[in-house]
């Protein structure tokens, strides 16, 4: 009798423990697809410009009502002085910078300027695609409308740094993003001769605040890199001043905080 048992319980058993195996197969799987989602997800957070770009930057600037100043942005003509990749880096976002104050204030004869000395520093980055003419043709056509113009040049960044990325070439990509960062406080603080008379400089300012933080934050895994580490300790003067600031900045604060650019960039635009 109790061997009967033992055979009609056996395939139940059996069944349950097939069932058993493929829920536990079924949830490997699930695991390991959740993974490879994970994966996914981080490889696209990589490979995208991590922070506003210049361009939406310089939006919130020209929205501002004041007018193009000639002469803040970086000459044209320095570009032929950097020859290390990190110069080129950090300088390629600076250009990107200079570029978008151009393009999105209608300076023609400047944005033809300001792509030939990113085409030059993209092409020793072999960049040369991303800046190609047919970018100017693009911002040509669109000169008028300034959200399309952002558009524009935000994907060209966005190209840039997931170029870099892709190539295992993080911290050259991480360099532009800082370069383009420090020109466009630079270009927001020089608006005028006292900027902290402009109304909503003060807003600009600490939006920049946040993406500051943040870029200090994707820093952080790099900075055993001594180009990374290096280029972020030029940028404590700025954090001394971000430090302990909240939702409003008195005059004094925006005083500082163009002096701290100002040295911040002097010893990146050689």
């Amino acid at each position: 009798m109790k061997k009967i048992i033992a055979v009609a319980i056996l395939p139940a058993l059996l069944t349950v423990f097939i069932s058993c195996k493929n829920r536990a197969a079924r949830m490997e799987q699930k695991k390991i697809e959740l993974e490879q989602v994970k994966t996914i997800e981080s490889e696209i957070e990589k490979n995208v410009y991590p922070l506003p770009t210049s361009a939406e930057v310089i939006k919130m600037l020209s929205e501002l009502e004041v007018g193009y100043i000639i002469g803040i942005s970086n000459p044209v003509e320095n570009a032929k002085k950097y020859f290390s990749s990190v110069d080129r880096a950090t300088n390629l976002g600076v250009y990107g910078a200079d570029l978008s104050y151009a393009t999105l204030y209608n300076i023609q004869q400047e944005v033809i300027n300001y792509l030939n000395a990113i085409r030059s520093l993209a092409n020793e980055l072999n960049m040369s695609e991303i800046y190609d003419e047919s970018l100017y043709e693009d911002i040509k056509a669109n000169f008028d409308v300034k959200d399309t113009l952002v558009t524009i040049l935000t994907n060209a960044f966005n190209r840039t740094y997931a170029y870099l990325s892709e190539n295992d070439q993080q911290t050259l990509a991480l360099l532009v993003v800082g370069g383009a960062w420090v020109e466009g406080m630079y270009l927001t603080t020089h608006v005028s001769d006292a900027a902290y008379n402009v109304a909503g400089i003060a807003r600009v300012l600490l939006e920049q605040k946040k993406s500051f933080e943040l870029y200090l934050e994707i820093t952080q895994p790099y900075l055993s890199d001594p180009n990374i580490s290096q280029f972020v300790s030029l940028l404590d003067p700025i954090k001394k001043v971000y430090e302990g600031l909240e939702t409003s900045l008195t005059t004094q604060n925006i005083i500082d905080i163009t002096k701290a650019i100002e040295g911040i960039r002097s010893q990146i635009v050689k």
